[in-house]
């Protein structure tokens, strides 16, 4: 696949990348819009891959002081440089953004705690703002599809092994790592219950540029769109806890990392 990118110091190529073609992603990669990965994982120690982590580190700090900002209004001498979040849409802008990086990168040993730190800020997160659910249910399912694929190995739909799984399964999530994952994704479906059920819904459309547009803050009830919601509301992390269950619970865990 061709990248549109931006060189970042050591070699590492950040997106904007086009969505990709059809014939090289999964049906699962397009309807959660996360982007094709790499063929192979970045070199542990390369320059590359310490570019990829100053990179991500760089932006979940600007996100994490966005939103700090959001509970700190700007003194009378202060730069209104670093604008507070005001929504859940622009949060779920920004970290879904670096969930296509992290993803991109195709490198588990970076995609592993980055993404596990993600969903952890996003159930701070959420509970900060009114609900948003367009932009969240978005960014969950980003999430879903990656944790999903990162316990099999492979693509969720695809079956298509996964950078850094060729050898076999050693490149996966820990058994520290899943319980981890467990105990996030299940605080997550508890948090999105409470959260969608508050009213009004405040959904602000944000573009790729990352200004407001025209239906800048539209607040509704859940009338027109109660059922499609509330089957959201249920498919949350619906395929990681699946796989979590069944490797925690159903004895598989020991046999997929008896090499290691």
């Amino acid at each position: 696949m061709t990248e549109s990118s931006n060189n970042e110091p050591g070699g590492f190529i950040v997106p904007s990348y086009p969505s990709p073609a059809p014939s090289n992603a999964s049906v699962n990669s397009i309807a959660s819009n996360l982007p094709h990965p790499r063929s192979h994982p970045l070199k542990a120690g390369s320059a590359k891959e310490d570019a990829a982590r100053r990179y991500v580190e760089g932006r979940l700090l600007h996100i994490s002081r966005r939103y700090a900002k959001k509970f700190q209004p700007l003194s009378e001498n202060e730069s209104s440089a670093l604008k507070g979040y005001e929504s859940m849409s622009e949060v779920a802008k920004d970290l879904g953004e670096v969930v296509d990086v992290v993803w991109l990168s195709g490198t588990p040993s970076l995609q592993i705690p980055y993404l596990l730190n993600i969903a952890g800020s996003v159930t701070s997160y959420l509970t900060a703002f009114p609900p948003s659910p367009r932009a969240t249910f978005g960014l969950l399912k980003k999430l879903d599809h990656a944790f999903a694929s990162l316990l099999k190995g492979e693509d969720d739909v695809t079956g298509e092994i996964l950078p850094g799984f060729s050898g076999g399964m050693r490149a996966g999530m820990s058994k520290t790592d899943m319980i981890r994952c467990k105990s996030l994704v299940e605080q997550t479906r508890v948090i999105v219950v409470d959260v969608m059920g508050k009213e009004p819904i405040l959904e602000i459309d944000v573009d790729e540029s990352g200004a407001e547009t025209d239906a800048e803050m539209e607040s509704t009830g859940w009338d027109a769109e109660e059922l499609k919601y509330e089957m959201d509301v249920a498919r949350v992390y619906e395929q990681t806890i699946v796989l979590l269950g069944e490797k925690l619970e159903g004895g598989t865990f020991q046999a997929i990392t008896s090499e290691g």
